[in-house]
């Protein structure tokens, strides 16, 4: 499905990062932390991490209405199905499956919907950088924090500017696009590449509305203040105590490194940068260690579960997925979609 070199880039940057989280502490320490934590304060974790489950559906769904208007309880379990992909696969495989069962369901061209799945994450990428400058004032950052910091500053708010520029300037984008598949692509392959252009350009239009943006925006922050909570209540189950902006400041850290490519999972990736945040502020690091790794478990196993009983309950099998990889590529012009 993926190509073999690039699974095995994501593990060998998983171990790195594992390395980094785990080298210098007796794993014998950590476990004895996460036995004795009071997993109770699990349960309300997951509720509200739920919550934004569901809040990042009714985004998806005020993405996709340019494109189709699709209940949020037929759109929750595409949702979750995506994000359990995000789980098992690795390269965020979860974001094509997303748009493939869209389409599989729903009709919505998978070029299209991968557009508005491309906005969800600069808005995304955006929210974590807010809570990471929160943060940054009162938290001595290494240098490599700082870097990356910059790098994906760079990055969010350049491509932000990008696809509201091509979002707003219609005409121009499409001819922008076909001048560089006229110049790059070969002859018998410029149709559908034309084909999957336009039908991103389509997927933008979302941002051609100031209101529409900021209701993005806004709705993000909703997002990952809910998953924050949760971080909040499994801070609880290990006894120890830090203000809630070094959550915020862990969760936006956590989740820029999680866009490094590594092993399905962002195993390592979400644990060292954790484990280092939390260290910084104090947290004995046999205790940062415990707590981030069960964190990072109470974050993967509940969607991931609950992905695979929307998977066998809606028919789709692993097979399926490995099909979806391949979607984009085969849509063609005039095939029978919804624009």
């Amino acid at each position: 499905m993926l190509k073999r070199w690039r699974i095995w880039l994501g593990v060998v940057i998983s171990l790195a990062f594992l390395y980094l989280a785990l080298g210098n502490l007796h794993l014998g320490d950590v476990w004895a932390v996460a036995r004795r934590a009071e997993y109770g304060w699990l349960a309300p974790g997951v509720a509200v991490y739920f919550v934004g489950v569901w809040a990042r559906t009714w985004r998806w769904d005020y993405l996709l209405r340019p494109l189709k208007h699709v209940p949020l309880r037929r759109l929750f379990p595409v949702v979750v199905i995506g994000y359990m992909g995000n789980n098992v696969y690795p390269a965020r495989a979860g974001e094509l499956i997303r748009a493939y069962v869209l389409r599989r369901r729903e009709g919505v061209s998978v070029s299209a919907s991968l557009a508005t799945v491309v906005i969800e994450r600069v808005f995304d990428g955006l929210v974590m950088l807010m809570f990471v400058f929160i943060g940054l004032p009162f938290t001595p950052m290494p240098t490599w924090l700082q870097l990356m910091v910059v790098v994906a500053s760079l990055l969010f708010f350049g491509a932000l500017a990008v696809f509201i520029v091509l979002a707003i300037r219609v005409r121009w984008a499409e001819a922008v696009s076909g001048r560089i598949i006229d110049r790059l692509v070969p002859l018998r392959f410029r149709p559908a590449a034309r084909g999957f252009a336009g039908r991103f350009l389509t997927g933008l239009r979302s941002l051609r509305s100031g209101r529409a943006v900021l209701m993005l925006f806004v709705t993000s922050i909703v997002i990952w203040l809910a998953e924050t909570v949760k971080y909040w209540f499994v801070m609880h189950a290990f006894g120890f105590s830090v203000p809630f902006f070094v959550l915020m400041l862990m969760n936006g850290v956590v989740n820029l490194a999680t866009t490094i490519p590594s092993s399905p999972g962002y195993v390592g990736t979400f644990d060292a940068p954790g484990i280092e945040i939390l260290n910084l502020w104090g947290v004995p690091r046999d205790v940062a260690a415990g707590y981030t790794l069960v964190l990072h478990a109470a974050l993967w196993f509940p969607i991931t579960a609950l992905g695979v009983y929307y998977m066998v309950r809606t028919s789709l099998s692993w097979r399926d997925f490995g099909q979806a990889v391949q979607e984009v590529g085969q849509e063609q012009v005039g095939s029978p979609e919804s624009p």
